[in-house]
């Protein structure tokens, strides 16, 4: 079952052009063109579809459902601002997003399986939900019980840090003992997520 999750996963990657696992980076330095037997030729996308593919890619590096992401665009259109930037700021402050940011998973669907198991506290409470928007100066932490299993080790270590991007200005770490604060709303042109977020607007308001 894991190995068919790992191919989609590189198959994703390949069709939206942005690497979602350390693997499928691996794989795209070696075939940096899109799956099937026609990925290396050239197709002119339509507008609609250019559009689509910038929306789609976005979704995929939260790893979210379209209904998910329609809700956090409604909200981001009725916020002061950019509705395009307050779309990926809001996407970041999901719990999940920020315990991989923090470096405590290797993936976002490592991150998002951390907190649904309840191995994530916030402000010392259990919290099994990943889209959990989290608030500026509130502590996350994963639970002393589970810091002592493989995974935990291994992310206190700082050994997830050669696969990551490095830890934004917004997150507070401290690895060694499992728990970072996010310290204030994140900004756009620090969110280390690839998408023009003016073609997802554009796509959302057709």
């Amino acid at each position: 079952m894991s190995g068919n999750r790992a191919r989609k996963a590189v198959r994703q990657s390949r069709a939206l052009g942005v690497a979602l696992t350390p693997k499928a980076e691996r794989y795209m330095q070696r075939r940096p063109y899109r799956p099937g037997e026609h990925g290396r030729g050239r197709v002119k996308d339509s507008d609609y579809s250019v559009r689509l593919k910038e929306k789609q890619r976005l979704r995929a590096q939260y790893g979210i459902r379209e209904a998910q992401m329609r809700k956090v665009w409604d909200e981001a259109r009725r916020q002061e601002g950019m509705a395009g930037e307050n779309l990926v700021e809001l996407l970041e402050m999901r719990l999940d997003a920020l315990v991989l940011r923090a470096g405590f998973a290797r993936t976002i669907a490592q991150a998002r399986q951390v907190v649904v198991h309840r191995h994530i506290l916030v402000d010392g409470k259990p919290v099994d939900r990943p889209s959990f928007r989290v608030k500026p100066g509130q502590i996350v932490q994963v639970k002393p019980k589970s810091q002592t299993s493989p995974q935990f080790i291994v992310a206190a270590k700082g050994q997830h840090a050669e696969v990551l991007a490095p830890v934004p200005e917004y997150l507070k770490v401290e690895l060694e003992k499992l728990r970072f604060e996010l310290v204030r709303r994140p900004k756009r042109a620090e969110v280390p997520v690839v998408c023009d977020v003016q073609m997802v607007v554009e796509h959302y308001s057709r």
